[in-house]
């Protein structure tokens, strides 16, 4: 992974970033249902898990924007990470506790899949908080809440005004007429994105939905 750093002196963006992380710092999120019908058809036909496939989705649209990848090096420098990698939840029945996993992401579907099934092989038993080690520092946090259809959702991060990683969150899937429905949440910090951007996330993520046979 590499860490390409911004000078923000002569940034395009630089009255925007400044405004929204000194002036009026803020976060938004924002909520759409976006169509998975046909995701789901094929998932079940190939013989694929959703979660994986959802988590491909999300780090393929985040890997296809430097938006989306804005973080601050160690020495405080800011700058995007030239690729990221898919940091999940997955939950434990026993216990009702989660977990947090990584991934090595690959633009292979079928690579990434294979990647993913060894990490859940290996760690997903493993009932602590960070089974897997050495964890990267351009993952991406991604979970999911298969309880419930929500129509909204917002992570309150207490001093977290100056992180820029977007924070991307599912619900449960639900049936409106013919189509399934996937409530999806996107977080992101105002400073480094706007609501172009996020909109750009649900509609490119309903493309790769609705073009899945192409990558599945």
């Amino acid at each position: 992974m590499t860490f390409q750093t911004i000078n923000i002196d002569t940034w395009y963006r630089k009255p925007y970033f400044e405004h929204f992380l000194h002036t009026t710092p803020a976060t938004f999120s924002m909520c759409a249902n976006v169509e998975i019908s046909y995701l789901l058809t094929k998932a079940r036909t190939a013989n694929v898990n959703f979660y994986p496939m959802f988590l491909y989705m999300v780090t393929k649209i985040v890997n296809a924007h430097s938006e989306f990848r804005m973080d601050w090096k160690e020495d405080g420098q800011l700058g995007y990470w030239d690729k990221m990698m898919p940091s999940y939840t997955i939950f434990h029945n026993n216990s009702k506790l989660f977990s947090n996993l990584w991934t090595i992401y690959d633009e292979d579907f079928s690579v990434f899949y294979a990647n993913y099934l060894e990490d859940i092989s290996v760690y997903g038993a493993i009932e602590t908080l960070h089974p897997k080690p050495n964890a990267p520092k351009n993952g991406v946090p991604i979970s999911c809440i298969p309880w419930t259809s929500f129509t909204g959702f917002n992570l309150n991060i207490a001093n977290g005004s100056s992180y820029l990683l977007p924070i991307i969150t599912s619900g449960k899937f639900f049936q409106d007429g013919e189509k399934i429905l996937l409530p999806l949440a996107v977080q992101v910090h105002h400073a480094v994105c706007d609501g172009y951007h996020a909109s750009l996330f649900f509609n490119e993520f309903q493309q790769l939905a609705d073009s899945c046979d192409e990558w599945l």
